[in-house]
């Protein structure tokens, strides 16, 4: 049987048996016009043949596709290039393939972080990269330090309990962002900004409005997380990239003008290599951003008797703003202001501190839901319950620094009923007593000083079902105080109030 074969302009007949394999015609044609074909590490240069627009199996015969006498088939030389690297990324666990050429292996793990960032949109400063066998990749090192080769699948790894908070930053969910928020002060402002950055990058409108209420500014740095606030020699550049530049570098045209019209000041600010968002829009060829970058730039600010170049009133205002942090900064010189990291905050430093970034979700990094655990009081010491006769009296625990437990004395049935009968012959007479000066108590102190209703200022205690020998001797007290003072606990409560 005979087909014909197309390939790059030439158009070649060929005996073929109805029986032959796609990947038999290959070889053939492979032969025939002496390609050469190869498959390594960095990639591999194969044929592909298409019948009717369809692209044929290597495995599949030509009868069974249907292709007939004098039927016409056409190849491809087709170039595939693999992936210098692999990233597998812990927040959205994901592999993201790196292409890039071989060079990229000797350069720094610095370079590499810098395109990593671009391809996933979390600034540099909250994740590291580890190799294979978990250890932690510092950015000074080279790629070859760490015995990286072509196909080499590395770890992204990012801060403890970060997880739930930068998925939800990744998705541009508002509420998950809230609810994971650190309860430190300054890890909540840091995270402020990463959320900017985030919500920059991938365009969420919601997100962007919410990190700017929160205090967040697109021409701040995102800077460096507070644990590594005395390492500024060893930080990636990048860590002073903005959410401006984020924005322009992902093509986020509502983004920009938000940006823009919160602070005109983004229109100058400068990456780490010193380009403006203006440049770095060129550079990713964004022409929508760029038309307007542009048109913002050399427009002009209108006041009341004059109009500014949009340059000229960008210096005057960042003129203004450096005088006003100069104020500042003296006035808490003035108070003995302390800025940056204190004692007994936790600082990280490469090599030397338990690493902190191992991707640990919420709960694992010890922190708690407030959402999701209802707050329990702790149960009161001391604290008498009602309960029942013949039921168990739980005793309270008590802690270990309280001291000896004294218990009262022990009162035997005899002097148990002596008390008894003495304490009601005493009742009787305070009672009276109470009656008689009643009338002048209350005139004297019931207006100044008005208490809740009660009973009968002589009215006894409540009888317990169970006797203890503390209630007896908690009446014999009451009864004493009364005997002595000519007063009712009432009467003197009312008495000392009105003294103070």
């Amino acid at each position: 049987m005979r087909i014909f074969i197309a390939f790059e302009g030439s158009f070649e007949p060929f005996d073929v048996s109805a029986d032959e394999t796609v990947e038999a015609i290959k070889l053939m044609i492979k032969d025939y016009f002496h390609i050469p074909l190869s498959e390594d590490e960095q990639g591999r240069r194969y044929l592909e043949l298409m019948y009717a627009g369809a692209a044929l199996r290597n495995s599949w015969s030509l009868a069974d596709v249907g292709i007939s006498f004098c039927s016409t088939l056409k190849c491809f030389l087709k170039e595939e290039d693999k992936p210098t690297l692999y990233v597998f990324n812990a927040v959205t666990q994901e592999t993201m393939p790196i292409m890039e050429s071989v060079s990229l292996l000797g350069k720094t793990v610095s370079d590499l972080r810098t395109e990593v960032t671009l391809r996933c949109g979390l600034p540099v400063s909250v994740y590291c990269l580890r190799t294979p066998a978990g250890l932690e990749m510092y950015d000074r090192n080279t790629l070859r330090d760490y015995q990286t080769h072509l196909g080499t699948t590395l770890r992204l790894d990012v801060w403890d309990g970060w997880k739930e908070f930068l998925m939800g930053c990744l998705l541009g969910q508002k509420l998950k962002v809230q609810r994971y928020l650190s309860r430190e002060g300054p890890v909540l402002k840091y995270q402020r900004r990463v959320a900017l950055y985030i919500a920059a990058f991938y365009g969420y409108a919601e997100l962007t409005e919410w990190a700017l209420k929160q205090g967040a500014r697109p021409h701040e740095a995102v800077g460096a997380h507070p644990y590594r606030a005395w390492c500024h020699e060893a930080l990636h550049a990048d860590v002073s990239k903005c959410p401006i530049h984020a924005a322009a570098e992902a093509g986020q045209l509502l983004v920009l003008k938000t940006f823009v019209h919160c602070s005109v000041l983004c229109l100058e600010c400068k990456d780490p290599a010193g380009q403006t968002p203006l440049a770095i829009a060129s550079k990713h060829r964004h022409k929508d951003c760029v038309l307007y970058l542009l048109n913002k730039m050399w427009s002009t600010v209108s006041f009341l008797k004059i109009s500014v170049p949009m340059r000229i009133y960008i210096k005057i205002k960042q003129w203004i703003l450096r005088a006003q942090s100069h104020s500042l900064r003296r006035s808490q010189l003035c108070r003995a202001g302390v800025r940056g990291a204190k004692v007994g905050d936790i600082v990280m430093v490469d090599g030397f501190t338990q690493p902190k970034m191992t991707s640990k979700s919420w709960h694992k990094a010890g922190n708690q839901d407030s959402q999701g655990n209802s707050s329990k009081l702790p149960p009161l010491r001391g604290h008498a319950t009602s309960r029942k006769p013949g039921d168990s009296v739980a005793v309270p625990q008590r802690d270990a620094g309280d001291g000896p437990l004294v218990l009262p004395p022990l009162v035997d049935a005899d002097a148990f009923s002596e008390l008894q009968r003495h304490q009601q012959q005493s009742q009787i007479k305070i009672t009276s007593t109470a009656w008689r000066k009643e009338g002048r108590m209350k005139n004297a102190y019931l207006p100044q000083v008005p208490l809740p209703p009660f009973s009968r200022a002589g009215c006894s205690l409540p009888c317990y079902s169970t006797a203890r020998s503390e209630d007896v001797l908690l009446k014999s007290c009451f009864a004493s105080f009364q005997q002595h003072s000519g007063r009712t606990p009432r009467e003197n409560a009312i008495y000392c109030l009105a003294v103070a």
